[in-house]
């Protein structure tokens, strides 16, 4: 049944783009993945009326049905514009599910404005003794935002009290001038983003803040280095592609510069390439690696979830990353606004592994080198595949999120500039 609705939508896709006169036409293996990383997010989604939990977007499928992840929400609620976008779900079905989503965060445990990173997708409370998340609390309002600036009305209106009520200072250390990662009743606060990662967005949140402001943007380490040829570049810890990627996701930091001049789009462009050289260079090693086969970041593995896979630079001396062959498809996917041809070139070739493709499009990794295929998907992974196609082809998201007010304060008040 999804496959024909795949089939009527593209067909439908194909006239709309025509009729444009659209100069940049998306290829339909990625029509494919992005609707199914819709359906994904959408279907995946707690729609049991009365539920405390609804609106709650599971962290994984199959596995850990009652789990559901706070960022894999916020990545759901920016799906839906792009759903009503595409025409896969109704304006009206959009609203109500995001209305009826936000309710639902209103009444979630949370400590100053801040939510649980893993809680029971039923009940909205917290599992697995999961920490209180300042980058996954930074996701969700990136996805409220979204829908927010989308709807108006009430759902706008619930969107503000949420962000509104974060009190981003309560979770910052003062004395370092950085973002506490984690906070828990059992042991308080735990961890620094000392050091570039996917936290971007957090600090263009903080600041844009009428209520609660702070500017901690000065208080990241940014280290230079390069792979092989490329051009030196601020580089995450664990060289995971996905710490280039996810603010970017909302943030359209294209012809942006910061105040020290960063350009973080291109940053991105760099880290995505050497990525895909580091696989290159892999190729005899590990099989099913390579030029089309690339995009190293956090995902499953043979040997479980690992957070740790990624490419140099890496850490101070390249030796923080690791790489065992493991390949997920979101790595190069959710790149495709850096390197297009790359990405697009990779998407075909992971539709050609074996038993990859299921349900909701490729599933989260494979290694071909163990004969590993992982069986589930992924929330946070279809959506930063989902969200970046959108941008990719229409700048959906890019052109929702931009325009939204306490955004504009957040980028003026880092002192972002055209370049």
């Amino acid at each position: 049944m999804r496959h024909r609705r795949w089939i009527a939508w593209l067909a439908g896709a194909v006239v709309l783009l025509a009729a444009m006169g659209c100069s940049q036409e998306q290829p339909d293996e990625l029509d494919l993945e992005a609707k199914a990383s819709f359906d994904y997010l959408w279907e995946q989604t707690n729609r049991e009326e009365g539920s405390e939990g609804y609106g709650l977007t599971r962290d994984r499928y199959p596995g850990n049905p009652k789990i559901a992840s706070t960022a894999a929400t916020g990545f759901a609620l920016t799906a839906i514009p792009i759903g009503v976008e595409n025409g896969w779900i109704s304006r009206e079905e959009g609203y109500d599910r995001a209305d009826r989503t936000l309710d639902t965060l209103l009444r979630m445990e949370h400590e100053h404005g801040f939510f649980y990173h893993f809680v029971n997708i039923d009940t909205g409370k917290r599992e697995w003794n999961s920490e209180i998340s300042s980058i996954d609390t930074g996701l969700l309002m990136n996805g409220v935002l979204t829908a927010g600036q989308y709807f108006g009305g009430d759902v706008q209106k619930k969107s503000e009290q949420l962000y509104e009520r974060v009190e981003w200072p309560w979770f910052v250390d003062k004395g370092k001038n950085q973002f506490y990662m984690a906070y828990s009743p059992e042991k308080g606060f735990q961890g620094h983003w000392d050091f570039y990662a996917e936290q971007l967005s957090l600090y263009v949140l903080a600041a844009g803040s009428p209520t609660h402001p702070i500017d901690v943007y000065d208080g990241f380490t940014r280290h230079k280095a390069s792979y092989k040829h490329s051009e030196p570049f601020i580089h995450s810890w664990f060289g995971s592609l996905f710490t280039y990627q996810f603010s970017h996701a909302w943030v359209d930091f294209r012809g942006l510069v910061d105040r020290d001049g960063v350009d973080w789009f291109n940053n991105s462009v760099v880290a995505s390439q050497a990525n895909r050289q580091f696989a290159i260079d892999l190729s005899e090693k590990f099989k099913g690696v390579g030029e089309q086969s690339w995009g190293f970041t956090a995902s499953d593995s043979p040997a479980g979830y690992n957070g740790l896979l990624g490419s140099p630079p890496s850490g101070y001396d390249n030796a923080a990353h690791q790489a065992d062959g493991t390949v997920p498809p979101a790595g190069a996917l959710g790149s495709v606004v850096f390197t297009p041809e790359e990405s697009i070139a990779a998407l075909k070739y992971f539709l050609t592994v074996p038993n990859l493709s299921g349900e909701y499009g490729l599933k989260d990794a494979f290694n071909l080198n163990a004969g590993w295929v992982g069986p589930d998907y992924i929330g946070i992974d279809k959506g930063i595949t989902l969200l970046m196609a959108a941008n990719y082809r229409d700048e959906t998201v890019w052109s929702i999120f931009m325009k939204v007010p306490y955004v504009k304060r957040g980028l003026e008040a880092l002192q972002f500039r055209n370049k």
